[in-house]
């Protein structure tokens, strides 16, 4: 299989790198809720964690705006010339990613800082941190809006993965975006995968 056929899975590698980072970098302390002090301890016990946590939400990342790229060319293909919607998906993930590297900057910060911050400071990091969401959110809504219309009115992929994607974004910036994020990340590896077997050359002389 050639390196181009392979492209698509670097959605299956963005979501195996993304469930890393998290179990590696952990819950952090809530700053609404918990004490100053209690976040700094947090970021000295976990100061070997947090950084390369970040870097791999980084690398993250990248694989999902090169996923991104796979999904913008087969949507803008069953668009056809003047289709706008494939380029707003592909936005979406070039915004997600920029989320991440967000994220992953604050978090080395108060990792590599923390014996240099003081209480308050560390506490209004870890707020920004905790907060930055609606970044995510944002590129989400965009790339699952775009790709579910583009899907659904011009059969790219499977209809019902359209209107799934569809759903999922109109509740992206919801209290329970959390979980629209787990559900994305299932849909980009059924997508990763169902658009590397389509990439597969047919054997000659199949039907």
């Amino acid at each position: 299989m050639s390196k181009g056929r392979l492209a698509p899975l670097t959605g299956v590698a963005f979501v195996v790198l993304a469930i890393i980072a998290f179990v590696i970098g952990g819950e952090p302390p809530d700053p609404s809720e918990d004490s100053a002090q209690k976040i700094v301890d947090f970021y000295k016990e976990n100061k070997d964690a947090q950084i390369p946590s970040a870097i791999l939400g980084a690398i993250a990342g990248t694989l999902f705006v090169f996923f991104g790229g796979c999904v913008r060319r087969v949507l803008r293909d069953a668009e056809g010339p003047g289709g706008i919607l494939s380029a707003v998906a592909f936005a979406g993930t070039i915004i997600f990613a920029t989320g991440l590297a967000i994220d992953g900057a604050i978090s080395f910060a108060l990792a590599d800082t923390i014996d240099k911050l003081d209480p308050v400071g560390a506490q209004a990091l870890s707020a920004l941190y905790s907060y930055d969401f609606v970044v995510f959110a944002l590129g989400l809504q965009l790339f699952l809006l775009a790709m579910g219309i583009s899907v659904v009115c011009h059969r790219a992929l499977p209809s019902w993965l359209g209107w799934i994607a569809i759903v999922l974004g109109v509740l992206a910036i919801t209290p329970i975006g959390f979980f629209v994020f787990l559900a994305t990340g299932i849909l980009v590896l059924v997508i990763s995968v169902m658009l590397t077997m389509r990439a597969r050359p047919t054997p000659a002389g199949a039907s």
